[in-house]
C-alpha cells in the first residue's frame, strides 16, 4: 500500500512538474518578431548559426530546423547561440539587436570579460589588457572569445567613457606600485628596443590597410600582450608613457582589426581597453582616434546617435593637441554620425570643416603615425560616404547622390594609384557602384563591384565581404534583369560563397 502510495505520488509531481514546465514555457514573441521580419527560413537561420558557430570555434553545435522552432515556441538555446543570434541580427537589420532584445538570456560573466565600466587605473588597465589579451590567444581559435562577450550601447556605452576627460595618473600610479614592491631596477628594455617595438606597430598597421584584419591580428595580440608583460616590471616614467602608448596603439589596432572581421563584441573590448591606456600615456590625440575608431563601429551598426556622442568626446577632448589631420578626420566621422542621423544641415557643415581642417596640413611632419593614414583620398572617401548615407536616408535621393559621386570618383582615383591601401580601394570601389545603383546605372555598379571583388578576395576583410554581398543584393532587387547584374551575382556566388538572397536589403 505504501509502496503503490509512493509510487502514485511520484507520478502525480511528475505530471504537475511537466504541466509547470509547459505553462513557463510560452512562444518567443520577441524573437518571433525578429525571425519573421527578417524574411529568413527555419533552414536559412540554422545553417547561419552553423557557419558562424564555426567560424567562432564552436564545433559542438549543429543546429536544425526543429532546434529553431523549439526556439520559436520558448526554448532557451545554450551559449554562445543567444550571442550568435544577436549578431546575425544585428547585421541584418543594421543596428545593434541585443540578446534581451530577442527575448533570451545571456549567462552570468565576470566584470573582467563583460561591460565597459572598467576602472581607470594604471595597475588595473595592465591587468585588464593582460587578461583579455590572454584569453583571446589561449582560445586560439578565431573570435570564440566574442561568444563570452556583449555589445554595450547607449548610456551604458557613454558614460563610462566620458571619464576618460577627467585628470589621469598618465601611469603614475603604477610606477609607483612597482617602485614600492622593491629596490628600483633599471628596466631591461633598450632605447633601441622601445624604438623597435614602436616601428612593428608601424608595420602591424601597414599590413592590416594592405591584408584586411583577418591576416595578422592574432599578432597583434600577442604583441599586445608582450607589452603588458613589460609594463608590469619596473620602468623609468618615460618608458613607462610610452609603453602604455604601444599598448593603446596595438589595442586599438587589435579592436579595428577585429571590427574588420566582424568581431563586434571583442572589437568593443579592445577599443575601451585602448582609450584607458592612452589615458595612462597622457596621449589625448590618440585617446580621439581611438573613440573615432568606437563611433565608426556604432555608425556600422545603426547606433548614430551614439556614434555622435563618442565623436564629440574625441574632438572636446584633443582640441587644443590634435594636428590638422586629426581635426580633419573627426569631422569627417562626425558628418557620418550627422548622415546617418538624417541631418543634412549639420552634415554639410562638419564636410566643410573636414576639408578646411585638411587644407591646413602641411606635409604632415608633425602627425603621428597613426594619423597618416587620413589622405586626401581618405577625405574624399569619407566625405563622399556622409552624402552617400545622406541619400539612403533620404530615400536614395539624387541629390544627396550626385553630391557623393566626384568626391567618391576622386577616392577611387587616388586609391588605385595607392599600392599600400587596398582594403580602402575595395570599400570605395563599392561605394561608387552603390551611387550607381541610387542613379540608376546596373551596368557601370555592376563593373565596379567586380573590381572590388578581385580585390576582396585578395584581402581577408569581412567587412569588404558583407558591403560587397549588400550592394549585389541591392543589384539583383533592383536591376536582377541586367546580363551584368547577372554575371557578377554568378562570380559572387563563385568567389563569395553566401546567398545573395539573404542580404539583399541595404
Amino acid at each position: 500500500m505504501g509502496g503503490n502510495g509512493s509510487g502514485t505520488d511520484g507520478a502525480e509531481k511528475a505530471d504537475t512538474a511537466e504541466r509547470s514546465d509547459r505553462a513557463e514555457k510560452r512562444p518567443n514573441e520577441k524573437l518571433g518578431s525578429w525571425f519573421l521580419r527578417s524574411g529568413w527560413s527555419k533552414g536559412e537561420l540554422a545553417r547561419q548559426v552553423n557557419r558562424r558557430a564555426r567560424q567562432l570555434g564552436a564545433h559542438h553545435i549543429s543546429t536544425d530546423t526543429s532546434r529553431v522552432r523549439r526556439w520559436l515556441d520558448g526554448e532557451q538555446p545554450r551559449e554562445p547561440i543567444p550571442k550568435i543570434l544577436s549578431e546575425l541580427f544585428s547585421e541584418r537589420f543594421g543596428c545593434v539587436v541585443g540578446v534581451e532584445d530577442i527575448g533570451l538570456r545571456t549567462a552570468h560573466q565576470s566584470p573582467s570579460v563583460s561591460g565597459v565600466d572598467l576602472p581607470w587605473a594604471g595597475t588595473q588597465t595592465v591587468e585588464l589588457i593582460s587578461e583579455f589579451s590572454r584569453s583571446d590567444l589561449m582560445l586560439a581559435r578565431r573570435g570564440f572569445l566574442g561568444a563570452s562577450l556583449a555589445l554595450s550601447a547607449g548610456p551604458a556605452l557613454i558614460e563610462p567613457m566620458q571619464r576618460w576627460l577627467a585628470p589621469g595618473s598618465a601611469g603614475r600610479d603604477l610606477h609607483e606600485a612597482l617602485s614600492s614592491a622593491g629596490s628600483p631596477r633599471a628596466s631591461r628594455l633598450s632605447t633601441p628596443e622601445l624604438d623597435l617595438l614602436e616601428s612593428t606597430t608601424v608595420m602591424f598597421r601597414q599590413w592590416d590597410a594592405q591584408c584586411g584584419g583577418g591576416l595578422r591580428r592574432k599578432a597583434v595580440v600577442g604583441q599586445l600582450h608582450e607589452v603588458t608583460d613589460l609594463l608590469q616590471e619596473p620602468q623609468p616614467g618615460t618608458t613607462s608613457k610610452r609603453l602604455f602608448k604601444a599598448a593603446a596603439e596595438l589595442a586599438q589596432l587589435a579592436g579595428w582589426m577585429s571590427y574588420d572581421v566582424g568581431l563586434h563584441p571583442t572589437a568593443q573590448k579592445y577599443f575601451v581597453l585602448a582609450l584607458h591606456a592612452a589615458k595612462e600615456a597622457g596621449d589625448r590625440p590618440l585617446g580621439s582616434f581611438i573613440l573615432s575608431s568606437m563611433s565608426r563601429q556604432m555608425i556600422h551598426l545603426g547606433r548614430p546617435d551614439d556614434a555622435l556622442e563618442l565623436i564629440h568626446l574625441g574632438q572636446y577632448g584633443s582640441r587644443e593637441t590634435a594636428t590638422s589631420r586629426t581635426q580633419a578626420m573627426l569631422y569627417a566621422v562626425e558628418a557620418r554620425a550627422y548622415a546617418n542621423m538624417g541631418q543634412p544641415a549639420k552634415c554639410k557643415r562638419a564636410v566643410n570643416m573636414a576639408e578646411d581642417c585638411f587644407s591646413d596640413c602641411v606635409g604632415g611632419d608633425g602627425d603621428p603615425d597613426w594619423i597618416r593614414f587620413f589622405s586626401e583620398a581618405e577625405l574624399n572617401a569619407e566625405n563622399a560616404h556622409s552624402y552617400r548615407d545622406l541619400a539612403y536616408v533620404a530615400g536614395r535621393s539624387p541629390t544627396y547622390a550626385s553630391l557623393a559621386r566626384p568626391k567618391m570618383e576622386r577616392a577611387v582615383e587616388l586609391f588605385e594609384k595607392d599600392d599600400e591601401h587596398h582594403r580602402s580601394y575595395a570599400l570605395n570601389l563599392i561605394g561608387m557602384a552603390t551611387v550607381h545603383l541610387m542613379e540608376r546605372e546596373p551596368e557601370q555598379s555592376a563593373a565596379l563591384a567586380g573590381k572590388a571583388l578581385r580585390i576582396a578576395k585578395q584581402v581577408r576583410s569581412e567587412r569588404v565581404n558583407n558591403r560587397l554581398r549588400k550592394t549585389v543584393g541591392t543589384a539583383v532587387r533592383d536591376f536582377g534583369d541586367v546580363a551584368e547584374v547577372i554575371a557578377l551575382t554568378e562570380q559572387l556566388n563563385v568567389h563569395l560563397p553566401e546567398s545573395v538572397e539573404a542580404v539583399q536589403a541595404v
